[in-house]
């Protein structure tokens, strides 16, 4: 049975295993940094508040957090101070040059084969892929080498860091700028590269990127 108490714990906890204070859990998910605040937690009166659906759905998916794991840490005994450590997770390093060959990647845009390289992502879950980038096109804030972490299963949106892959087997790294039933519109960081746009056919798929490697 969930009591007020045991979810304030949750969210003190999930705060914990991102590594962030609840004000900047609340932050991370686009709450007012207060929504969290022990203050908040009580009335006036003294009636216990409780946290809306709206908030929690939003701080796990901001985290990347699965709602099996945040219902464990219900009753289970643990504060912030001991929580034991998310496992990392090896997930499969592919190249730019690889990324743009047909047959390496799935209609979804999930790696496909065997013998990828791996690099180790502490704290993370799921279905995710690391992509060396190549080109200049989001320089400064991606230089050559750099690793970015993707997640195909992700949801997207305006001014999300973005791989997309175009049906004519182009791999790129871009910004989406938009996203509608006809278009698709990316942009590049570097001034020297354009701004691209295409029809919404002329997309493969377009994978979120969680963290990069800088």
């Amino acid at each position: 049975m969930f009591s007020h108490e045991r979810i304030w714990t949750a969210i003190d906890l999930l705060a914990a295993r991102c590594k962030l204070s609840p004000s900047g859990l609340a932050r991370k998910a686009g709450l007012d940094p207060t929504t969290f605040n022990r203050s908040k937690r009580f009335a006036v009166d003294g009636r216990p508040r409780w946290p809306s659906t709206e908030s929690i759905a939003k701080i796990l998916e901001a985290t990347g957090v699965a709602f099996s794991e945040f219902s464990s840490f219900l009753g289970s005994g643990l504060s912030p101070a001991n929580l034991p450590a998310r496992p990392s997770a090896a997930v499969p390093l592919i190249g730019f040059a690889q990324a743009g060959v047909g047959g390496f990647f799935d209609d979804a845009g999930f790696p496909v084969g065997q013998g990828w390289d791996e690099i180790e992502l502490p704290g993370q879950d799921g279905m995710l892929y690391a992509l060396e980038v190549s080109g200049q096109s989001m320089m400064p804030l991606y230089r050559e080498g750099d690793v970015v972490i993707v997640s195909p299963g992700a949801s997207v949106r305006r001014g999300d860091r973005v791989v997309a892959k175009t049906r004519d087997g182009e791999v790129m790294v871009k910004i989406l700028q938009r996203q509608t039933a006809k278009t698709v519109e990316l942009a590049s960081v570097n001034p020297d590269f354009p701004d691209r746009q295409f029809a919404a056919s002329e997309i493969e798929w377009i994978a979120r990127i969680l963290w990069a490697s800088q």
